[in-house]
């Protein structure tokens, strides 16, 4: 297990520090969760890589399905919370949010992924390495990148039900975090034009 400590100024270090099997990567700066993500996935050396949120709004017993679809031959499996399946308790302002998200998601950039920012991914070793090295945002809008260039490289992908109740302590600011999300949206389609993803 890894715990990536992106310049907390919490007790998150401390916290991991006690636990013998659980390998801490910590910087000073703050800078993103996709940054953090990418810095995980570059120190994983497991035949699939797991991608958790640290407060488990998903139960971590629901990994079984994403392991099962793994062997099934999906590269990439994803939780879906607006899978029909999903059992989510939500606020209607989180869950109005996120389906206008989705909704200019899947006009400009990928139209037949759900849920795009679900933080439980599932990825095999090899397509995992290849995408994080072309992944350049650092922010939130980091899982439309990382799936964007999943279809882009050719990768089938799986979207699993799951179980979701949303957490109190998420950080997420939806007003500030989404305006970042969509201008960091623009970028991957500017940065495919440039080439950056080739």
């Amino acid at each position: 297990i890894l715990v990536v400590d992106d310049g907390s100024k919490d007790k998150t270090k401390e916290i991991v520090s006690k636990f013998n099997k659980v390998k801490l990567i910590s910087y000073n700066e703050n800078k993103g969760k996709g940054y953090a993500i990418k810095c995980g996935v570059k120190n994983s050396n497991g035949n699939y890589i797991f991608i958790s949120d640290a407060d488990l709004s998903m139960p971590i017993e629901e990994l079984d399905k994403f392991l099962e679809e793994a062997k099934n031959n999906y590269s990439i499996v994803i939780g879906s919370r607006r899978h029909r399946d999903s059992e989510v308790i939500r606020s209607r302002f989180r869950k109005l949010s996120a389906n206008i998200f989705n909704k200019i998601i899947s006009t400009l950039i990928i139209k037949d992924i759900k849920d795009t920012q679900c933080g439980f991914k599932l990825f095999k070793k090899e397509p995992a390495k290849r995408i994080f090295e072309k992944q350049l945002i650092n922010g939130f809008a980091f899982d439309v990148e990382v799936l964007y260039l999943s279809k882009k490289f050719g990768y089938n992908i799986k979207e699993v039900p799951i179980k979701w109740v949303d957490s109190k302590e998420s950080k997420v600011r939806m007003i500030k975090d989404s305006y970042r999300m969509l201008r960091d949206i623009m970028k991957i389609r500017l940065n495919d034009g440039l080439g950056k993803y080739d």
